[in-house]
């Protein structure tokens, strides 16, 4: 049943997205901004109680729906189960800053492109340069395709296998929402935060998010360059500031035979590498920190949408063949 679920969220979301800024959008901050207020204190232990009910509570009321429904009719949990993972799983939550970037640069207007790219990362990038607006565009795309689609099918699948229906879902979900969230409110919005609460949260996430990126990589290797994609998952992901992130964007890097990583421009993305002080001169000048490969240019894109479709592929194909094997067995 976790494939048609899953099926059927992907072809819901396909022909009837998500709106940017939809309700349950809203509800979810709501209810993060509400757990704070009223369970944050600013002391160190607050932090763990408040990552508890804003994370864990969600999660597990989804699993007590799903398993009272299930008591009654195999078809409405699979119901919920589809519009759960409509709600957290799909690629149309985040292509549409990928594609309007992609339309800018198409229409030489690199002025558009670095504001969308700043609305979506809430970060400065009017200083970026043309194959930096590139680069970033595959990075945070490929994060997002990460964080949105597979990161999300890893939980689902686990947790749906162990009969707790969506909640594993929703669980990565709101992990990933609150570890970006917490630490927007304190940069961008200057409000004060309890910064045991965001390291908490940053860590927590990169526990729940371990074997994800892992095998989100794997599955770059396979769809992609193998060799490539193995030497630099093994010689590259040091690169990046946070480890899972490393992983996935040194292992898609090799698997395009793309640059990435490297000089940026001061305060774009603070979090996503270390800081590198070198730029590139030319198409066969390596940037310090970056991986080896050709420069990022605007054709690069489409290889992006293909190789994170043929991971889609690929892992949809595996749960087929789980599936039909225990109908089988």
């Amino acid at each position: 049943m976790n494939f048609f679920a899953v099926l059927l969220a992907l072809l819901c979301e396909q022909l009837k997205p998500l709106r940017h800024g939809n309700g349950v959008h809203h509800g979810v901050i709501g209810w993060v901004r509400w757990t704070g207020r009223n369970f944050d204190a600013g002391r160190d232990h607050h932090a763990t109680v408040v990552w508890g009910i804003t994370v864990l509570g969600p999660a597990l009321l989804a699993a007590v729906v799903y398993l009272a429904v299930a008591r009654f009719s195999l078809m409405l949990a699979l119901a919920l189960d589809v519009l759960v993972l409509y709600l957290t799983l799909g690629f149309r939550q985040f292509s549409h800053y990928f594609t309007d970037i992609r339309d800018a640069l198409e229409r030489g207007d690199d002025l558009e492109a670095r504001r969308l790219l700043s609305e979506w990362r809430h970060l400065d990038a009017s200083e970026l340069p043309r194959t930096e607006l590139v680069r970033h565009a595959i990075e945070h795309s490929l994060l997002a395709a990460h964080r949105h689609v597979f990161g999300v099918f890893f939980w689902f699948v686990l947790l749906s296998t162990l009969g707790l229906g969506p909640a594993g879902a929703v669980l990565y979900r709101m992990a990933e929402f609150v570890s970006r969230y917490w630490a927007f409110k304190s940069r961008t919005l200057e409000a004060p935060t309890n910064m045991r609460l965001m390291a908490l949260s940053r860590m927590l996430f990169a526990w729940v998010d371990y074997i994800p990126a892992r095998l989100t990589a794997t599955g770059f290797t396979i769809v992609g360059n193998f060799e490539e994609a193995v030497n630099g998952w093994r010689r590259d992901a040091g690169l990046w500031l946070h480890p899972n992130e490393g992983i996935i964007l040194a292992t898609a890097a090799g698997a395009l035979g793309l640059q990435l990583g490297g000089a940026a421009a001061p305060g774009v993305t603070p979090d996503r590498s270390k800081t590198f002080s070198s730029g590139m001169d030319g198409d066969e000048t390596l940037a310090e920190g970056s991986t080896p490969g050709q420069l990022p240019q605007l054709g690069h894109l489409q290889s992006v949408v293909g190789l994170i479709w043929r991971s889609v592929v690929l892992w949809m194909l595996l749960l087929a063949l789980m599936t039909l094997a225990n109908l089988v067995g």
